[in-house]
């Protein structure tokens, strides 16, 4: 038997890297299970849209993954179903977003929690587990050898087929759409090619970057990078036996052929790879019952499955993750006030089942006939105007999930907004540490109500133009208290909102010992 460590991870995908650099920030080193024996080349996302990207920007990484030192800017705009969606009119826009392949993202995840001491054992496979009063054992299966790995806390980081969910029991109910979706990297003749990202097929006509709707279901085409074409389809009403060949170009070719009523003469993609080429054989959606069993939490797919239409995997995911590493380190540290892990569950089922709700909708509008047609167009003029750009802005991005975090301020709740101190730096600046922040507006006048937390709480004060005189922010960058100005029972509040989120507060002596 293993010494029994604090937190395992089951899964070196993006979420679980992302929940184990939060746990290390704040000190506690988890040791992270990945059945893989290297990081996954496979090709699934093609970039992160969202809240996510300012999730990043709280650490750093958004910087580090997408090669620049500048803050994330807002999209011009995007596409719900297939439809463009303008930003130009959206009062502070949320909709960011940063074109980079998972692979990419996974590898660097991989260099930045090694870098801060995460153990990570390549080739180890949760295959069984037994749940306990203090904690949870964990049967794993390596070339090395198997062995029993006791923890505190495992976190499920391990896919829409999870076996921590299946394993620990958590129900995952929804549904299954009779759909099949292809996609790959293909080569196409350069002459189709628009050089504006599209593409133009004889007899059919011009085909525009992004999904695109006709009565035999759906095509899409993305130009990630120059000469190097994916290209995939949708085709309702109909799945596969589930032993069906692998998919090959010559069935996605005849997939499209169906799709849009011409030939496309695609070919296999030059280069080395790795090169797209899957299908999913009927369309899941589907959501955990509950994201924690006793010790046992899930994050990302192994929570929720649902539509790629409009890229909401990791947004999603990586938002579960932030959410969830500050308060299993405060659990594991033993300052976590009650209630704190269960809030995981109470925050972040919502927000998974709003983005089950927009992608099935997206798919709905996809769907052939006549009376679908006629709502697209309603649709359409809905998202042309500044209210409902701003509506979708807002469902897409995940930036209208507000928690509730006992405050009635206007701003509490919702991811904290960026701006620039008078020191220069900007507010997602003060979170690279992953500690909370007491950001003080007023000069300093809350500054003291926070004392006995500061081993916790970091304290900025500052006489910036902001949106109030004082902002209480999580690690996660959501607010927890906020004033716009200073009256005698501020302290008395925020020290209700510091013990509700960060525990106890610690006298004096203690603080100096």
């Amino acid at each position: 038997m293993k010494d029994q460590v604090d937190v395992v991870i089951s899964g070196a995908g993006p979420n679980g890297l992302l929940v184990a650099g939060e746990l290390a920030l704040a000190g506690v080193r988890p040791v992270v299970l990945e059945r893989l024996s290297e990081p996954s080349a496979e090709l699934k996302a093609n970039g992160i849209v969202g809240q996510a990207n300012r999730v990043l920007d709280l650490r750093g990484l958004y910087q580090t993954l997408s090669d620049s030192d500048a803050a994330p800017e807002p999209m011009d705009g995007y596409i719900f179903a297939g439809m463009q969606v303008p930003f130009a009119d959206v009062v502070d826009n949320p909709m960011y977003g940063m074109l980079i392949q998972q692979p990419r993202v996974v590898r660097q995840l991989v260099e930045w929690v090694q870098g801060l001491g995460v153990e990570i054992r390549w080739g180890h496979e949760v295959v069984d587990l037994e749940p306990g009063s203090d904690g949870v054992t964990l049967d794993i299966a390596s070339a090395s050898g198997n062995y029993r790995l006791p923890a505190t806390y495992l976190v499920g980081a391990d896919g829409g087929r999870s076996q921590v969910r299946k394993k620990v029991g958590i129900e995952f109910p929804g549904l299954t759409t009779d759909v099949i979706a292809r996609v790959a990297h293909v080569r196409l003749p350069d002459e189709l090619r628009t050089g504006l990202g599209g593409i133009d097929i004889p007899g059919v006509g011009r085909i525009p970057f992004g999904h695109n709707r006709f009565d035999g279901g759906v095509l899409i085409y993305a130009e990630f990078q120059p000469g190097r074409s994916m290209l995939g389809t949708i085709e309702y009403g109909s799945t596969l036996p589930d032993d069906a060949p692998a998919l090959t170009i010559d069935e996605l070719r005849a997939s499209a052929k169906r799709v849009i009523g011409a030939d496309l003469p695609i070919e296999p993609p030059d280069g080395p790879g790795p090169h797209a080429l899957r299908r999913i054989n009927g369309q899941n959606t589907r959501q955990a019952a509950q994201y924690r069993a006793g010790n046992v939490f899930l994050v990302g797919d192994a929570a929720h499955v649902h539509s790629a239409m409009g890229g909401p995997g990791l947004n999603l995911g990586m938002q579960d993750a932030m959410n969830l590493g500050w308060k299993l380190a405060a659990a594991v540290q033993g300052w976590a006030p009650a209630g704190l892990l269960d809030s995981y569950h109470s925050e972040r089922w919502p927000a998974g089942q709003r983005v089950m709700m927009h992608s099935m909708a997206q798919a709905a509008l996809m769907a052939s006939g006549p009376e679908v047609s006629a709502l697209r167009t309603l649709f359409g003029e809905l998202l042309a105007t500044p209210d409902g750009s701003a509506h979708i802005a807002g469902l897409l991005s995940g930036s209208d999930v507000r928690y509730d975090v006992g405050d009635e301020h206007r701003l509490s709740g919702y991811f904290v907004p960026d701006f620039v101190l008078d020191d220069g730096r900007r507010v997602a600046e003060l979170l690279r540490s992953g500690r909370p922040v007491l950001l003080d507006l007023s000069g300093g006048k809350h500054a003291a109500a926070a004392q006995g937390w500061r081993d916790r709480v970091d304290v900025a004060v500052s006489s910036a133009d902001g949106p109030a005189a004082a902002l209480l922010i999580r690690p996660d960058g959501h607010i927890a208290w906020a004033v716009d100005e200073f009256t005698e029972a501020d302290p008395v509040r925020l020290r209700a909102a510091l013990e509700r989120w960060f525990g106890c507060e610690t006298s004096l002596a203690e603080l100096s010992a």
